[in-house]
């Protein structure tokens, strides 16, 4: 029998940690709930997502037009934000998906940076934004090893917000608009400020 929307959130929540399920989240899990049917019903698997959001991000960091560029970033956030959702639903979830995802995200990210670095980004600027939150990703994965589930701390930094960064360079990018250099610097102390966050957390809990 197929999950109603509210065993959906339900399940999706404990997954989180106990994750509130309401305002902009509740709004987003509705959102992806239906079009995880869909993809039910399509007999699209959460994996297979999971490969297509990887394929659209690599797609990205080669194209030679920036607003295409920025439209493949949305349908890559897309099948990225989904995957979870179709496995909830269909029931599927399962470590293997969870790790195929960890590496997709990582790889995606790298294909952001490396479409930043086309942009005007600096290599090194953009490599060291890739290393700290690759390294800050590592960290939670590796407590999530060591039984701690859930660090407990949200950044203003996460992969959304990462994602929304790279939306914005190609927008500058593609309207001329100067800054580019400023916000990424501005970007990466963001990075630096969250990742130092992440580890004070988890210094506390493995005390």
């Amino acid at each position: 029998m197929a999950l109603t929307e509210t065993e959906f959130k339900d399940r999706w929540s404990k997954l989180h940690g106990g994750a509130d399920v309401e305002g902009v989240v509740g709004g987003w899990l509705s959102f992806s709930y239906q079009a995880a049917r869909v993809c039910t019903a399509l007999r699209v698997t959460p994996n297979l997502l999971t490969l297509l959001g990887l394929l659209t991000a690599i797609a990205m960091a080669l194209s030679t037009y920036a607003a295409i560029a920025l439209l493949l970033l949305v349908v890559s956030l897309f099948f990225d934000g989904i995957d979870g959702s179709v496995a909830i639903v269909q029931e599927r979830d399962s470590q293997w998906g969870a790790l195929l995802d960890s590496v997709a995200d990582r790889i995606s990210e790298a294909c952001w940076l490396y479409m930043g670095w086309r942009l005007g980004i600096p290599a090194w600027l953009a490599i060291t934004m890739w290393m700290v939150a690759s390294i800050q990703e590592y960290a939670r994965a590796r407590m999530a090893s060591l039984g701690h589930h859930e660090v407990g701390v949200v950044t203003i930094t996460e992969r959304p917000v990462r994602a929304i960064f790279m939306a914005f360079a190609l927008i500058f990018y593609i309207f001329d608009i100067p800054g580019l250099l400023v916000i990424s610097y501005a970007f990466l102390a963001l990075l630096v400020f969250s990742f130092f966050q992440v580890m004070r957390v988890i210094s506390l809990k493995l005390r």
